[in-house]
């Protein structure tokens, strides 16, 4: 007699495979260009409270961002906007081709966040008397506090008097802040020569050098003195965040109170500035300067796409400075010349929605290779503002 044999799923008898296990957590996000140009160095900010729900449960710190064709892993930086101690969003920065897309994952993973050959820094730099200096790899500024305030009251002659942005010309990629004030302590104000990695030739004084800010009444602009708090926010290899403050100043017999939320993208010659007076009543405008050093430079302005610049000679190089503010928010600009050389300033008049303004501020060297001339600097200023009016859509 024939045995039969008789087959039996494994699941029957007990024996069957592991449960598969759900697949791990994770997003997809396309990130589209409209305009018709390859922006570079993109940094793309994903608000951690906006993530699907996929990975909005991951603990923060363990997210990581893939370019889904490559599979690599991103240099990244979570980020605390109100400064609370809980991160609010994630960057992570990208070029994107003209018209194209790319494609990243998100997800929670071991592996190291790589480390940035360059980064972005700020601080309070208390042995110049009181500085507030920032960086990324392309450029540098600095503003200045109430103890250098106190100083010049007392005509003592390291005060200064200024609520104006200064710009430190830098050639090199690496951070220089804390190297060029090294140096001072040693040899006060060396940084004012250029030993290769730069310098500061810049004059600021009681004008508002590079996108320092104002109220315009009457033919006559007014002005905070020096700022009275600092807060960093964030400092990394992508975005410096850092806030301050100003004691009330008098604009033509209004009270106002200022702050100014500043930060500072790698890959970016423009710092952004979210300006914010207030006063017991409506302020006729939120002016933004750039100083026209002797009158010698040249102007140029397009309302229309919301930039202007200054370009001038510097010893034996060029600079130019340049702001760029949507136009929606610009209400007039005025080429302003005057006997006093600080009061030669480039007006940007902008009407605040609900007592603010946002604007991006900054220079281009010849020096650091970056901008070899005028129609160099114009170009990057022009792109400047058309992504600015255009940004780039992530979708999920």
């Amino acid at each position: 007699m024939k045995q039969l044999t008789l087959l039996l799923p494994l699941a029957a008898l007990g024996l069957g495979t592991a449960p598969t296990l759900p697949p791990p957590a994770q997003a997809t996000l396309t990130v589209r260009n409209q305009l018709n140009q390859l922006r570079r160095a993109e940094t793309i900010s994903l608000p951690l409270a906006q993530l699907p729900a996929s990975v909005r449960q991951l603990a923060p710190a363990s997210l990581r961002v893939h370019d889904a064709a490559t599979k690599q892993v991103l240099v990244s930086q979570l980020l605390d906007n109100d400064g609370d101690g809980r991160p609010d969003a994630l960057l992570f920065q990208t070029d994107v081709p003209a018209k194209g897309t790319k494609t990243f994952t998100l997800a929670a993973g071991t592996e190291a966040v790589p480390s940035s050959a360059v980064t972005t820094f700020a601080r309070f730099v208390p042995e110049r008397t009181d500085d507030f200096a920032w960086e990324n790899e392309r450029v540098a500024f600095r503003t200045y506090g109430p103890n250098a305030e106190q100083l010049f009251d007392k005509k003592d002659p390291a005060g200064t008097l200024s609520s104006g942005m200064d710009c430190w010309l830098k050639r090199v990629s690496y951070p220089i802040i804390d190297k060029w004030y090294g140096q001072h302590v040693r040899t006060p104000f060396s940084y004012h020569k250029d030993t290769g990695e730069g310098y500061d030739p810049y004059h600021v004084g009681t004008s508002r050098g590079v996108g320092g800010t104002g109220v315009l009444e009457g033919g006559k602009l007014y002005i905070s003195k020096n700022f009275a708090t600092y807060k960093v926010l964030a400092t990394g290899p992508i975005r410096t965040v850092f806030e301050l403050t100003y004691a009330p100043w008098d604009a033509a017999g209004k009270p106002v109170t200022e702050k100014k939320i500043i930060s500072l993208d790698l890959g970016s010659n423009l710092t952004r500035y979210e300006e914010t007076m207030t006063a017991p009543t409506p302020l006729p405008n939120c002016t933004i300067g750039l100083t026209l050093h002797e009158a010698k430079g040249a102007v140029r302005a397009d309302r229309a796409a919301g930039w202007f610049r200054y370009w001038e000679a510097v010893d034996d190089s060029f600079l130019g400075t340049g702001v760029v503010v949507a136009p929606s928010a610009i209400t007039d600009y005025e080429d302003h010349r005057s006997p006093d050389k600080d009061a030669n300033q480039l007006y940007i008049v902008t009407k605040p929605q609900q007592h603010t303004v946002v604007f991006y501020a900054g220079f281009g060297w010849t020096k650091s290779g970056q901008f070899a001339s005028a129609a160099a600097w114009d170009a990057y200023l022009a792109e400047f503002a058309q992504r600015l009016a255009s940004p780039l859509k992530v979708s999920w």
